[in-house]
This record gives C-alpha cells, sequence and structure tokens, in this order.
C-alpha cells in the first residue's frame, strides 16, 4: 500500500461470547468522574404580605392617634365654652316617722327623706332616670325608696321628696342592741345611685352612672308614737361611674 492512502479506523473487537467493545467516551478517556445531579434550592418566599401588614398595621396606629387627637381637641373645646360641673346636692330634712326592733332582732320602720338637688351650670341642663336611695346606720339598711325622674334646667334648684321604709330587716344582736338605746339619735348617711345624661340645645347625650353619698347626718329616734323631729345638714359627694367594655370607673 503506498503512503498517504486512507485507512479506515480499525473496529472494535469483540470478546468472544460477549457484547461488543465500544471506544471509551469523553469523560472515560480523560478520567473525569460526573457529579450527581443536585437541585437547586428553593427561592425565598417574597416579602410583599408582610410589608402589606406592616403598612396597613401602622395605618391604623396613625389613624387611632389622630382621632384620640380630635376628641382631646373637641373635649377641650366643649370645656373652653360650657364649663360643665358636676351637680351638687344636700339632704334638707330626714325625719324618722316609726321605728321598731323587735326582740329577736327584725327592724320595721318609715322615714321621710327631702334631698335637694342643684345644678350650677349655666348652660347645660341634666336629664335624670329614676334615683334609688338607702338610708343606713352603723353599716345596717334601715330605709328604702325613690325618688321619681326628672329634668333638671340650668342653673335651677330642684327639690326631692319621698318616703322610705323597710320591713322585716333582719340585724346581728351589737345593731339591734345599739339602735334600742340610741333612742336621742343615731349616725345615718344616705347613699343614691341613678343615671343622668345632659342636654345641651337639642342635643342630649348618652346617660352615664352617678352614686352619691351623704354623710354626718344624725336621726332622732321616736319615743313610741311621736315621729321624731327632722335632722338636716350631711355632706354629700358626687361621683361619676363611666363604663368601659367589662370595667366601670
Amino acid at each position: 500500500m503506498s503512503d498517504g492512502a486512507y485507512l479506515p479506523p480499525s473496529k472494535p473487537t469483540a470478546r468472544p461470547g460477549g457484547p461488543p467493545a465500544f471506544p471509551p467516551t469523553k469523560a472515560q478517556s480523560t478520567g473525569a468522574t460526573r457529579l450527581a445531579y443536585r437541585p437547586y434550592p428553593a427561592k425565598a418566599a417574597p416579602r410583599r404580605r408582610r410589608g402589606l401588614c406592616c403598612s396597613c398595621c401602622l395605618c391604623f396606629v396613625m389613624l387611632l392617634a389622630l382621632l384620640v387627637i380630635l376628641a382631646a381637641l373637641a373635649g377641650g373645646i366643649f370645656y373652653a365654652i360650657y364649663r360643665p360641673r358636676r351637680p351638687a346636692f344636700s339632704v334638707s330634712t330626714l325625719r324618722v316617722v316609726s321605728f321598731n326592733v323587735s326582740s329577736s332582732g327584725h327592724l320595721a320602720s318609715r322615714l321621710d327623706l327631702n334631698v335637694t338637688s342643684r345644678n350650677p351650670n349655666k348652660k347645660l341642663a341634666y336629664l335624670y332616670d329614676p334615683i334609688t336611695f338607702s338610708i343606713l346606720s352603723g353599716g345596717a339598711d334601715i330605709g328604702d325608696g325613690s325618688f321619681s325622674a326628672f329634668v333638671q334646667d340650668a342653673g335651677s334648684v330642684t327639690p326631692l321628696s319621698a318616703p322610705a321604709s323597710i320591713s322585716g330587716q333582719s340585724l346581728d344582736a351589737a345593731t339591734a342592741s345599739g339602735l334600742r338605746r340610741n333612742r336621742g339619735g343615731v349616725p345615718a348617711e344616705v347613699e343614691m345611685e341613678t343615671k343622668a345624661g345632659v342636654k345641651i340645645g337639642g342635643l342630649k347625650t348618652k346617660r352615664i352612672g352617678m352614686k352619691v353619698r351623704c354623710e354626718g347626718l344624725t336621726v332622732a329616734l321616736p319615743a313610741g308614737k311621736k315621729a321624731a323631729a327632722a335632722s338636716p345638714g350631711g355632706d354629700c359627694t358626687v361621683k361619676l361611674r363611666l363604663k368601659i367594655w367589662k370595667w366601670s370607673i
């Protein structure tokens, strides 16, 4: 054969009784090892939802702060214009009509209570629900009653009068003995409770709780069937009861 003649590649020789032999791959000829397949890690979830929640919370806080500021500003303007003041109460007279403590310690009584209510405001009227009251002596209830609902105009004085009574009230031995002995006079206090609202022109506010406590009274108990003399005086304090959800302040 002459030089430069084309020689076809030699065919791979097959092993006797085995499969035909194939030429080595590029990876086998270079000695490189094939890496195992590894999936790419999943990408982190987008933070759009978290950013949206933060924005909503921030807007809510800002709106709440704005409402608080507006409410405080409106309250300041209202106070500057109307100068609201609490109503004032005083006990005019407290007279015992009948009073009997049995040997078993049960009380039956009847009293007459007269109270004066004053509205010191010049532009505000008060709207009162019925006022319930209790007359106490030494912690024992000696008479219960109520005043009717009424409207008190600005700068007015309203007299209130109602009977109080109790029947079959059980007293402990010490209290019953003290009431029998102190016929000349026993200390007493009056507790009143109601709900009241404010009227400004044609506008009426929601009623809130009000509690009045009058202390420093002395009640003379009757001798026999003769009614005891009336007892005036007593310092009264007025407390408003605001209810916020489940709490009362």
